[in-house]
């Protein structure tokens, strides 16, 4: 019978790293002015991913410069940039990384058919009778280590007889460690106790109990481990339960997911034919009948023709929002064609959804015709297909009470809101809604204006913007916001913002930034920030 082999893959910095791959591939030229992290900025500046924290942002990732300066995980960035004024935070995307490792689990499948993710930065595989695919296992964890190492991901790698005794030896051995049997027991016991996965509170206790390596926990009687750990009921994951996980005394399988459905039709054809378009609507039906089934909708669908003489032509499109539609999605293809070189002709024609999402039946208008937000869905689709999917935005709100940073503007068919532009939507007219009333029109950047005031601290008299000037009739506020301390410099000033109404009946938003005597620069200046209808 073949021994049980487990390997476990850490990538330590695999937050970072995936940060880095995908800011490389798709550089910003133009950053939005609030952006907290300039698109230039040079790997020798500290720069850390955050993450929402009880009393503020904590550190979730660290780039290499970040590291060297000595700043570590689970720190709030406002005690780091006490000390490191220079540091750069943004926001990490932890949906993006668990999307991705599970993408990266189900390609790691390449090595076993068995794998599972194991936390937010590691993946567990059940090797057992696979290695020798690869010329055994130092081989296969070289091939790990390379194959990854072109992703941008450094690896710890182990193998050994359970998913406990790997884990703790990738998280707390060598670059890549091999463990057999008959030495896993001697092996474990030079490892700290942190190596057995025990929550914080359980490793204080042993720290002030003196049980600092799996060898002392070893040494002591398992009635004492039981009765000091084993009673509380706060945890199911005692020190004696992941010990004998670890020794396999105690099963721990790794539970293998099984890959998502593959949404594809493909029509294999008796003679070469040079236009594929006939054949495609219904391709085209059959898929949407499959993802119907399933309450599933497109989200990204792939056309690939295969030519007689082996080459592949390949067309994607993208929907602002999930789609069965056949006759739409076919429409999102037509433009493909005027420019295909059919060649010698094409003898396969296969069409796949590569993005699905949840789609629930809808009822349809008793007129016969589409809700709003369908065909704001569908007109930004067709301008997406005609112009280009960078040609079409739409707003993105950001979770930030400075107005300017209230929402920024992304590609409709990745991830902007387009329930936004549909009549009825949060933000008529393509603005996002906030809780106050806010301005029609927000100035992208406030324009500086020259006040008279009666007050130093109240509201203006007369004012002059782009050489204009204006007489205040009547206003209300002030409305005080102050600057967001956890991303803004010390020497940031609070904001009073003003509605008034001029002679004309025009109305502005105006806002003084700062206050007299504060301490935090010069004498306030005064913004025009955003026009009223």
């Amino acid at each position: 019978m073949t021994a049980r082999r487990i390997a476990c893959i850490w990538m330590p910095r695999f937050a970072m790293a995936r940060w880095e791959r995908v800011r490389s591939r798709s550089p910003r030229p133009t950053p939005a002015p609030w952006d907290d992290a300039p698109p230039d900025h040079g790997p020798e500046t500290p720069f850390v991913l955050a993450v929402d924290g009880q009393h503020g942002p904590v550190i979730h990732a660290v780039s290499t410069a970040a590291a060297d300066l000595g700043i570590t995980t689970g720190t709030r960035v406002v005690d780091v940039r006490a000390l490191c004024p220079d540091l750069v935070a943004l926001p990490a995307d932890l949906a993006g990384d668990a999307a991705a490792l599970g993408r990266l689990t189900l390609w790691a499948r390449r090595w076993c058919p068995w794998s599972a993710s194991d936390g937010a930065d590691g993946i567990v595989l059940d090797t057992t009778g696979s290695s020798h695919l690869w010329g055994g296992e130092a081989g296969m964890l070289t091939d790990m280590s390379a194959r990854l190492g072109d992703l941008g991901q450094e690896t710890r790698l182990a193998v050994a007889p359970t998913h406990g005794a790997a884990w703790a030896l990738a998280h707390y051995g060598g670059t890549q460690e091999i463990s057999h049997p008959d030495a896993l027991r001697a092996r474990l016991a030079a490892l700290p106790v942190a190596a057995l996965r025990l929550d914080g509170a359980t490793l204080l206790t042993l720290r002030r109990l003196g049980l600092k390596r799996i060898g002392d926990l070893m040494a002591i009687p398992r009635a004492t481990l039981n009765r000091r750990f084993g009673r509380d009921g706060k945890t199911l994951m005692t020190p004696l339960r992941r010990l004998d996980q670890a020794l396999g005394h105690l099963p721990e399988p790794v539970v293998s997911a099984a890959p998502p459905r593959r949404y594809r039709q493909v029509q294999r054809l008796a003679e070469p034919i040079l236009d594929p378009q006939p054949s495609l609507p219904g391709l085209m039906q059959m898929l949407c009948q499959d993802m119907a089934r399933d309450g599933q909708g497109a989200r990204a669908i792939r056309l690939d023709l295969y030519h007689v003489d082996g080459r592949v032509t390949g067309f994607e499109a993208l929907t602002a929002r999930a789609s069965r539609d056949p006759a739409h999605l076919y429409r999102l293809m037509e433009r493909r064609f005027e420019t295909l070189d059919a060649g010698f002709g094409f003898d396969t024609i296969a069409v796949e959804a590569t993005r699905i999402e949840h789609q629930s039946s809808a009822q349809a208008r008793l007129d016969g015709g589409d809700d709003a937000d369908v065909a704001t869905a569908t007109l930004i689709d067709r301008l997406s297909s005609r112009l280009g999917p960078q040609a079409v935005q739409c707003p993105a709100p950001r979770e930030s009470h400075i107005p300017e940073r209230a929402e920024t503007w992304k590609p409709a068919l990745r991830g902007g809101r387009a329930d936004l532009l549909a009549p009825g939507g949060l933000g008529g007219g393509g603005m996002v809604a906030p809780a106050r009333d806010r301005p029609v029109r927000l100035l992208q950047t406030p324009e500086r204006i020259e006040v008279l005031y009666a007050v130093p601290e109240g509201p203006p008299v007369r004012f002059k913007w782009r050489r204009k000037p204006y007489l205040i009739r009547r206003h209300q506020g002030p409305e005080r916001l102050s600057p967001e301390w956890w991303r803004a410099a010390a020497s940031a000033r609070l904001r009073d913002y003003y509605k008034v109404e001029v002679t004309d009946g025009a109305r502005y938003w105006l806002f003084r930034e700062g206050i007299a005597g504060d301490g935090r620069g010069a004498d306030p200046d005064w913004f025009l920030h955003g026009l009223f209808a």
